[in-house]
């Protein structure tokens, strides 16, 4: 039905499923912040495996439709492309965060652990595309490995939050993880639970919605999978990761908008394994081309930017705001402007 809609409608349905994606994650970043405090998780744990798996929800939808429809490219870089612009969205939280360095104040473990399991599911792919084209029932060994690596990762995890072997320096800038509501650990989590997965099925629909019309955009007006993969579907469906991680600041929770952004990232690196299952034509990674890796490579020099920031903590930079944020900026601008040139 929606590849029907003349442009105008088009627009419409695209701009209201924006919408949708972005009010409920609004509001589930109050929840999510409830969340922590009642099941004692912790905000940087429950904003990289509720938080981030949620608002990662539309993404989803976005790869596995694009796979499902045989366009390589488009699932692919949707997945890498939102990997890309979240890590961007920290560096613009810093700028609103005035006391110092976003970075410096969220110190957490769990943080940095997340960071380098980041790191290493972005490399598996890069692995596989340089490897020889094999698959399993179309489904590429590399896939299994990083739907394992990441369950594993999660686990240990909740041992960096539950058992931490080391702490980070407090200063007089450095935002603790402590509940609003001092009661909290007293009460039940199951309404807001409940209320949460509400809303995480609208920003599911909103993503059907979402990867319909930018498949008709890249039919009708012969655009490249890639651009609208990896600049426009990737940066809409990312918007739930920029109001959350700028709510959750406004909030002053701060580990819970540092842990969303990256959590939420290593969520996303799912979407290729799902992608992949959802992909018929043999393996996903040996279907993709040059400008996918382009973007997969952004994400992962960006990242190694932001772990650099996370152990460096840096109090102030240029303009007040983390030199690995001036860098991120600088990263992600470059990038963008070579894919448009």
């Amino acid at each position: 039905m929606i590849a029907s809609l003349s442009l105008l409608p088009l627009l419409g349905v695209f701009a209201v499923a924006v919408v949708v994606v972005v009010l409920a994650s609004i509001k589930a970043t109050g929840l999510a912040d409830v969340i922590a405090d009642r099941t004692r998780m912790g905000e940087a744990l429950v904003g990289g495996l509720i938080l981030g798996g949620a608002t990662s929800l539309a993404g989803v939808v976005v790869s596995v439709n694009a796979a499902l429809s045989g366009d390589a490219s488009y699932a692919f870089s949707n997945a890498v492309g939102g990997i890309a612009a979240q890590t961007l969205f920290l560096a613009l939280a810093d700028m609103i965060y005035r006391r110092a360095n976003l970075e410096h104040a969220a110190a957490e473990p769990a943080n940095l652990f997340q960071a380098v399991l980041l790191i290493g599911l972005l490399t598996l792919p890069l692995c596989a595309v340089a490897g020889p084209a094999v698959s399993i029932f179309g489904l590429h060994p590399v896939s299994l490995i990083m739907f394992a690596a990441y369950l594993g990762g999660m686990k240990i995890a909740s041992t960096v939050v539950d058992q931490p072997m080391w702490r980070p320096v407090q200063t007089d800038a450095t935002r603790a993880d402590t509940p609003d509501d001092p009661d909290a650990a007293d009460k039940s989590a199951l309404r807001p639970a409940l209320y949460f997965a509400g809303l995480v099925a609208l920003m599911g629909l909103g993503g059907l919605a979402i990867s319909q019309v930018g498949g008709v955009l890249i039919d009708r007006f012969g655009l490249a999978s890639s651009l609208v993969g990896a600049v426009i579907t990737a940066v809409v469906t990312s918007l739930p990761e920029l109001v959350t991680t700028l709510v959750a600041v406004r909030r002053g929770a701060l580990q819970l908008a540092v842990g969303g952004i990256i959590g939420g990232n290593t969520f996303d690196t799912l979407f290729l394994v799902a992608s992949d299952a959802s992909y018929r034509d043999g393996s996903l990674f040996h279907a993709i081309g040059d400008n996918d890796l382009y973007w997969l490579t952004t994400g992962l020099l960006m990242t190694a930017v932001l772990l650099g920031g996370l152990i460096v903590r840096q109090r102030a930079g240029p303009g007040r705001i983390g030199i690995e944020s001036v860098l991120m900026i600088a990263v992600y601008g470059a990038a963008l402007g070579l894919e448009l040139a």
